[in-house]
């Protein structure tokens, strides 16, 4: 899937197409050759997604792939609602790092008026 930047303001996408499971599963295997998981944390008055070191292709993954999911759609929910779909889809895409063993990938997410509202 693609997007366009907006060119009077670089950090926005003009697009706002919802992140969808199928989308997001092709992506990572498509980068990385694994399904990792990705978990939202909420830290202070601050939200991060979290692309964590498990992936369902482990072994030892607790989750089976129906139940990964319905995780991830539930998180993708969010993600949509909040209006940050393009900033997760253009980091999923771009991003250079790779989760190590203990050490997920953080992506700080801009706190806004509608960020904002998840934050308890």
């Amino acid at each position: 899937m693609s997007f366009k930047s907006n060119e009077s303001n670089p950090g926005s996408f003009s697009s706002s197409l919802p992140l969808e499971v199928d989308e997001v599963v092709g992506c990572l295997r498509r980068r990385w050759g694994v399904t990792y998981d990705l978990k939202l944390l909420i830290k202070r008055d601050r939200i991060y997604l979290q692309m964590m070191w498990g992936f369902l292709e482990q072994q030892s993954f607790p989750l089976d792939e129906e139940t990964y999911r319905e995780n991830l759609n539930r998180t993708l929910e969010i993600i949509n609602r909040a209006g940050q779909s393009d900033f997760v889809r253009h980091w999923l895409e771009n991003v250079q790092e790779k989760p190590r063993l203990g050490r997920a990938i953080t992506l700080p997410f801009p706190i806004d008026q509608r960020m904002s509202e998840f934050v308890l």
